[in-house]
């Protein structure tokens, strides 16, 4: 009976997260996101939220590099690159888009980000006989080693389940899929369940900043299984159970 309650009261959570992200999905159209890397996820996510109204704030070593200059074109007119540091000043928001072994030499330089939103879509493993596994470097999560590098900040592991091609056009699916949530704090969960919202995916809170372990794990399989498959894919739909 206790499991039972628990798992209700989480399936409840989870409605009233997606509540109260349409609720505040105005609130945060003009919110700022600073975007550290330029790679495939980083520029997508950019180029959807200037489109609705965010200043985009690319944060690069080298932000006057052609390439950059042609990710902030591309993005629009609200869209700026500068160095790392600059970009996390500019805004409250930070999503972190880089390789996770960038973290240890990037985050010292980056300043105090006490009370910011970090928005963590990062994975880590190793290939093992043409399967991933979790890497011997990340014994928790990439999103608790990160929350330990920024212990002030609010962590929140998103966006590290489904394929780039998917955010970018949902249509490519048969229905809808889910962007699933994991942080410790309730608000800034909230404020990334709008931006999720925003873009026409839905938002699920599975929990503490512990859960992003298994959201991680999550990637591992859907990865594995389009290895295993030779081609064929599948996105997460976590569909709430009516009591």
């Amino acid at each position: 009976m206790n499991d039972r309650r628990a798992f209700l009261t989480g399936v409840g959570a989870t409605v009233a997260l997606a509540t109260r992200a349409g609720e505040v999905r105005g609130a945060s159209s003009n919110e700022a996101v600073a975007i550290l890397g330029t790679g495939n996820l980083g520029k997508s996510l950019g180029k959807l939220w200037a489109r609705n109204g965010h200043p985009i704030i690319y944060g690069s070593r080298t932000p006057d590099d052609p390439r950059v200059q042609a990710v902030v074109r591309d993005t629009g007119a609200q869209a700026s690159a500068t160095s790392p540091r600059a970009a996390v000043e500019k805004a409250d928001l930070i999503l972190f888009a880089l390789p996770p072994k960038a973290l240890p030499d990037l985050v010292p330089g980056l300043g105090k980000l006490d009370g910011k939103l970090v928005l963590d879509p990062m994975n880590d493993f190793r290939m093992v006989n043409g399967f991933p596994e979790p890497s011997p470097e990340v014994p928790t999560s990439v999103a608790e080693q990160l929350q330990a590098l920024v212990p002030n900040a609010k962590v929140v592991k998103a966006f590290n389940t489904p394929s780039v091609k998917n955010i970018v056009d949902p249509r490519r699916l048969d229905g809808p899929f889910s962007i699933p949530l994991a942080g410790a704090d309730a608000g800034a969960k909230t404020r990334v369940a709008a931006l999720v919202s925003e873009l026409g995916l839905e938002p699920v809170d599975v929990g503490p900043l512990i859960a992003a372990r298994y959201l991680e794990a999550m990637m591992r399989l859907s990865f594995g299984y389009l290895v295993y498959s030779k081609g064929k894919s599948f996105e997460y739909y976590l569909r709430p159970v009516r009591a």
